[in-house]
């Protein structure tokens, strides 16, 4: 039984129970799971310090003594336990609150001890509650180094006495046990390349460093590897799809195409959209199935390039999807294409939750026979009972909000896989997106469509509140629109839905009718409701729009020039250039205002800083990659492949860079890896097991 798989219990210090927590814990299962159970942090145990000279201050200490007396001393609650620990310069007191019995059974006098734990001072008197120690014997014995680990660990696990020294105790132990076995997982030429030391000697050094020096390579030989068999994981899915799954051949850029480019398109594309377009043309013509990530800031004009490549699909005798995570966004989607449309005699159609059952049998009965060109929806779409006759493209906007699960459902309504497009409108840092989405083939709308005025940010306190709705009141008598936003958690839905309420009777007060008309929007309306209050908005019969976060994606009311944010602090920075996207879609100067309270988070200090200063939404996501970290920035749904054991996305993002063109490089020389120098890594990754199921080839 290998490294990998053998269970943790059979190791010398463990045994069923401590198994069983480790697990329930740390999720440490087996040997292999132990090994890469890395430190966060290191002691210097190599210093030990006189009594007479502690620190005075509440560091960690690190002591060499014999315990003189034992005594239990009663308290409020209970009694403690007190040891007298003594060097030749002096005594100090070593105590126990809980655990005394089995620990006063333990305690030798008299004998020669090493003690290590944090300093209390009290009255000028120091002790060391809780101390970790070893008979001094033991501790000679035991593996040597400059620096001794601390491993991330829970009050579970300390309470049922497995301490530090305990987690220390049995990762020496294995490192001791197991280091005949342990073998080598990168070729030699990429050691000698990058000059990284063993696999040996980076375990050994990373759990129990010699020195600060050797420490460092232990740690980025670690985290290069990490790194390099995501990538290789990531990029051989990629090549694996493409060569395993087959797709469609739209061979032809044909008359409904070149009529709507020349006739209907109302303006011209910027250099970024033809790129893309481009792109986009290639892989559909390919035989090869499209699983392409389109990425494109607010408003650089994403949706044209939907529709063009929706075009190419049905030039070429195939139907395609738009499938959008809200009603709102999906009814703009439709509205929005049926205009420019119209007069091309492509046949639109929009199928959401709220569709009615007359017309959906209609939509069902024209999908299937094929009458039906384009289909507009939301999670509606991936109903089993939604049956296209020759689905050959299907695009799906602000993908991260759609689960793997349902975007397999589409792949399920053809035989042969339609190509996928996805979107988003929330830029991803560089390392998020060679790390989230390495498998997939990547384009970038990184321009604006000419013409567009930068949006004016400005930070203002609720004190401002009447100064800036006098701005406001200028704005709407020169004819322009508002937005009023407030947050919106899930977790405290009635306190964001009576801050709402509150807010609505306050600018009530302020804009009274009839001079001026309010709509209202939120999560909780019907839908029918929600549409009523967006078309009064978007006829301009209503000049201020209050509304919670449904109003982050998709709409578009090139009338609407101020968007004012309420609680700002309490947005991310995604969300927050989110909503700044609403406004700056016509020709007139938008403003984007953040209201918040005075007393502020550094957090919040620097994401509303980070607003007024840029509008740059890739420099927007790094920032908000740094704050919050890439676990929180992509949410559950994509958080296994961020399961990092030691490599850190952000801090370790020059690794990341070559641990991919590496990757590429030698999968661009050597595919299947059959050359004798890449047979390590063939074993490696064969280990790290590669679900082949077709479904996993769906980022």
């Amino acid at each position: 039984m290998d490294l990998m798989e053998t269970k943790i219990e059979y190791l010398k210090g463990v045994g069923p129970e401590r198994s069983r927590l480790l697990k329930e814990e740390l999720n440490i299962k087996t040997f292999q799971d132990l090994l890469h159970f890395f430190p966060n942090r290191y002691i210097d145990r190599s210093q030990f310090h006189p009594i007479n000279k502690l620190p005075q201050n509440n560091s960690e200490v690190q002591v060499k003594g014999k315990i003189t007396n034992i005594q239990y001393v009663q308290q409020k609650r209970g009694k403690r336990l007190i040891a007298s620990f003594e060097d030749e310069t002096g005594c100090i007191d070593l105590v126990w609150f809980r655990g005394y019995k089995w620990i006063q059974e333990s305690l030798r006098l008299n004998q020669s001890y090493v003690v290590f734990g944090k300093i209390n001072w009290f009255k000028n008197q120091a002790s060391i509650p809780h101390p970790e120690m070893e008979l001094e014997n033991d501790f000679m014995k035991g593996v040597k180094a400059a620096f001794y680990p601390i491993y991330p660990s829970t009050d579970k696990l300390i309470n049922k006495g497995i301490s530090q020294r305990v987690i220390q105790k049995i990762v020496a132990g294995l490192l001791q046990a197991k280091k005949k076995d342990f073998s080598e997982t990168l070729p030699h030429y990429l050691l000698e390349h990058f000059k990284l030391i063993s696999k040996k000697e980076a375990l050994f050094q990373v759990h129990y460093p010699s020195n600060q020096n050797l420490l460092g390579r232990a740690q980025a030989r670690l985290k290069f590897e990490e790194f390099f068999y995501m990538q290789m994981q990531l990029i051989i899915k990629n090549l694996q799809r493409k060569q395993k799954i087959k797709g469609h051949v739209f061979s032809k850029v044909g008359s409904y195409f070149h009529i709507f480019f020349n006739k209907h398109l109302p303006f011209s594309l910027t250099e970024a959209q033809k790129r893309v377009v481009k792109e986009i043309r290639n892989d559909l013509g390919s035989g090869r199935q499209m699983n392409r990530l389109l990425q494109g800031d607010v408003g650089s004009g994403k949706t044209i390039v939907a529709l063009l490549s929706m075009i190419i699909s049905i030039d070429n005798d195939f139907q395609a999807t738009l499938v959008a995570p809200t009603e709102i966004l999906a009814q703009q989607h439709n509205q929005s294409l049926k205009k420019l449309l119209k007069g091309t005699f492509i046949k639109i159609s929009l199928l959401t939750g709220s569709t009615t059952k007359k017309d959906r049998a209609l939509i069902h009965a024209s999908l299937e026979n094929g009458d039906l060109n384009i289909l507009i929806g939301t999670h509606a779409v991936f109903e089993e009972k939604v049956k296209f006759k020759n689905l050959g493209l299907a695009i799906i906007d602000e993908q991260h909000r759609f689960g793997v699960a349902q975007r397999a459902r589409l792949w399920r309504k053809n035989q042969i896989p339609p190509h996928v497009l996805v979107m988003t409108a929330t830029p991803i840092p560089r390392t998020l997106a060679m790390s989230i989405y390495g498998d997939l083939d990547v384009s970038v709308i990184d321009t604006l469509p000419p013409g567009r005025k930068p949006i004016k940010t400005i930070h203002r306190y609720d004190k401002n509140r009447l100064r800036i709705f006098g701005f406001i009141k200028d704005q709407i008598k020169l004819g322009r629109q508002i937005y009023f936003v407030y947050p919106l958690i899930e977790e405290s839905e009635k306190l964001d839905y009576k801050d709402l309420m509150d807010g609505y009777e306050s600018i009530s007060r302020s804009f009274p009718t009839p001079e001026y008309q309010i709509s209202i929007l939120h999560g909780k309306m019907k839908s029918e409701d929600k549409a009523y209050e967006m078309e009064r908005f978007i006829k301009g019969k209503t000049k201020i729009m209050v509304a919670t976060t449904v109003i982050e994606v998709g709409v578009n009311i090139p009338n609407a020039s101020v968007m004012v944010i309420e609680s700002a602090e309490r947005f991310g920075l995604s969300q927050l250039h989110q909503l700044r996207g609403r406004v700056g879609r016509g020709s007139d100067q938008s403003y984007c205002i953040l209201m918040s309270g005075s007393k502020l988070s550094e957090g919040a200090k620097t994401r509303l800083q980070t607003m007024v200063k840029s509008q740059d939404g890739f420099e927007i996501a790094e920032v908000d990659l740094r704050l919050r970290g890439p676990g929180n920035l992509m949410g559950t749904q994509q958080s296994g492949v961020l399961e990092l054991k030691i490599a850190d996305l952000i801090k370790d993002s020059t690794l990341l860079k070559a641990a991919r063109e590496t990757s590429k490089e030698i999968l661009n020389n050597d595919p299947e890896l059959k050359n004798a120098e890449n047979q390590v890594i063939k074993r490696t990754i064969s280990a790290l097991s590669i679900d082949s199921n077709i479904w996993n080839f769906i980022s």
